[in-house]
């Protein structure tokens, strides 16, 4: 009778101390919330040549950071002006690296249709990117940025 409940005590303690690691920064589910929407007021250096030639999407509409076992996935979905976009891309900004502060910009980028498009209904222009960041990418990362032509959105670490 004395080893069951001992066995059982035991195990009780030993779940009741994993309490405090559900809540910490050990926890990847606990690495991002949910992200928020800035505007953004058009910045255009004169003479200044972005390294991917394809133009920033007009509005990023969800950004969202899936933890995976090595890393995690950043998903956005966009709305350009027109039907017909296409190779969506999340592009790092500053080679990948985060500034001083921790924050991360990916710009949403996708190429124009070449030929003459209808604008169409919202969900007919929705467009969707996403990119793996590796553990190591993230280590220095407090806050992820999205940024679109119009508005950017943001997801920081908890």
């Amino acid at each position: 009778m004395r080893k069951p409940l001992l066995a059982v005590l035991s195990a009780a303690l030993l779940l009741g101390a994993c309490g405090p690691v559900r809540d910490s920064r050990l926890n990847p589910f606990n690495w991002f919330g949910r992200s928020t929407e800035q505007q953004v007021a058009a910045t255009v250096t004169p003479g200044a040549q972005p390294a991917d030639p394809r133009p920033l999407v007009e509005q990023v509409l969800e950004m969202r950071v899936e933890p995976v076992p090595t890393g995690a996935i950043v998903h956005a979905m966009g709305l350009p002006p027109r039907q017909g976009y296409w190779k969506a891309a999340l592009v790092a900004e500053n080679d990948g690296r985060p500034d001083d502060k921790g924050v991360l910009v990916l710009s949403f980028r996708a190429y124009q249709p070449l030929e003459a498009t209808p604008q169409g209904a919202q969900p007919s222009r929705e467009i969707t990117a996403g990119l793996f960041l590796s553990q190591q990418d993230l280590q220095a990362v407090r806050t992820i940025v999205v940024r679109g032509a119009q508005n950017q959105r943001t997801s920081r670490r908890n």
